[in-house]
């Protein structure tokens, strides 16, 4: 049974919260122009709504044609091109990298929707598969080692349960490789990235990483947990335990089948702790921690949280959160540095659970309400670095000093 607590009335105000030197942008931004109106029943209750999403939202008919990309360290992670958009979508067009949840990937259905609503703008998409999901292969025990958040916050219930991989809250590597190899595929076009929970995490980190050098054009987070010491601590309360302990589960089944990877690991691995975990903060504290060298399971869940990140991010970025998400509970969210930030604009709503957002035009069952908000921000960002040549471009040396003066032109 859902908790009660987690429920809202549909007399609830319904305003949006929006932050950060962006504001003046939301005339501009059609959706934003209109009441945030989540589907009745479905959209009251937090869970309800994360549930909904994960199971019933329609799923996108689309194919794929699949570009194995190997890294530096000799793992592999899977670019899903469309088919056919070579021939139907011109060289010169922008270029969005779809980075979802960590254990999902290019099948999952908010994946699918966001695809097929930029690619009706004529743009060219990507879905970046980390290692391990979708079936990317996996060839060296980095995919393994560093997981938690990269399970239950990164993608729907189903694939939580059903389809789980690992991967790092905190690694930034892959992302790094892969904008460079789709810059240099497409050197006329400007590259754009949109994450989703822990996706949205490492895509933060990376922005603020490569700061005044990003490649990237523009960027968009969704339901980022940003303190992963805070989500945490929100996964041990209330309806949340029931998620936790069927993760441990499913975590318990997917180490198994990976284990001979970490046969010979000795130290202070506690690799019967990790088989055996009764929480996802237990099979941290007996493998991930470990691995990264961190004392304790907290030190590295802050060292991994993107909120420590986002005051140094120099690439127009808009974060959207709901403001009852029950995996990246809102207290965490970075609000006074996304304020000081003139790059970054925060919205945040007040319904959508985790991946829900089931409000707009094609509710219940169509896209979530954040594809048009998302495309809408993207295709301004597009169009006046056309109107304004180069404020987006990857920073450089010699760059010129007034960047900041041309993107807040261009916001407002």
């Amino acid at each position: 049974m859902v908790p009660a607590n987690a429920t809202s009335s549909p007399s609830d105000s319904l305003r949006l919260e929006i932050v950060g030197a962006g504001r003046s942008l939301v005339h501009r931004l059609p959706s934003l122009n209109r009441p945030y109106k989540p589907f009745p029943v479905i959209g009251w209750n937090c869970h309800t709504e994360t549930i909904f999403a994960a199971f019933f939202r329609a799923l996108p008919d689309v194919r794929y044609r699949r570009e194995c990309l190997r890294t530096r360290d000799d793992g592999a992670v899977a670019l899903d091109w469309v088919c056919g958009d070579d021939r139907e979508i011109p060289a010169a067009s922008p270029v969005l990298i779809l980075l979802p949840g960590l254990t999902g990937g290019s099948g999952d259905t908010y994946v699918r929707h966001m695809l097929v609503k930029a690619r009706s703008k004529r743009w060219r998409v990507v879905v970046f598969n980390s290692r391990g999901c979708a079936d990317s292969p996996v060839t060296t025990p980095r995919v393994l080692v560093d997981r938690w958040f990269s399970l239950f916050l990164s993608c729907g219930l189903h694939e939580l349960l059903f389809d789980m991989q690992f991967y790092s809250a905190s690694f930034t590597e892959d992302l790094r490789h892969v904008v460079k190899h789709v810059g240099t595929r497409y050197p006329g076009s400007r590259l754009y990235t949109v994450g989703w929970s822990l996706g949205a995490n490492i895509l933060v980190r990376y922005l603020a990483e490569e700061s005044h050098n990003c490649a990237l054009s523009g960027a968009v987070s969704l339901c980022n947990p940003f303190d992963l010491v805070l989500a945490d601590e929100n996964f041990h309360k209330g309806f949340n335990v029931v998620y936790n302990r069927s993760l441990a589960r499913a975590l318990q089944k997917i180490f198994k089948k990976h284990a001979l990877l970490f046969v010979d690991m000795g130290g202070e691995y506690n690799i019967q702790a990790a088989a055996n975990p009764r929480s996802i903060r237990e099979f941290d504290e007996g493998l991930t921690r470990v691995s990264f060298g961190f004392k304790s399971v907290d030190e590295y869940y802050i060292n991994a949280s993107s909120s420590r990140s986002i005051a140094h991010v120099h690439t127009p970025l808009l974060c959207i959160q709901a403001a009852n998400d029950p995996f990246a509970p809102g207290r965490g969210i970075p609000r006074k540095d996304i304020e000081e930030n003139p790059y970054c604009l925060l919205i945040v709503t007040p319904e959508g659970g985790h991946l829900g957002w089931v409000a707009g035009d094609e509710a219940p069952f169509g896209a979530p309400w954040t594809d048009p908000v998302v495309m809408e921000f993207l295709e301004h960002l597009e169009s006046g670095s056309i109107e304004n040549p180069s404020p987006f471009q990857a920073n450089s040396a010699g760059q010129s000093p007034d960047i900041l003066h041309q993107f807040e032109s261009i916001m407002s």
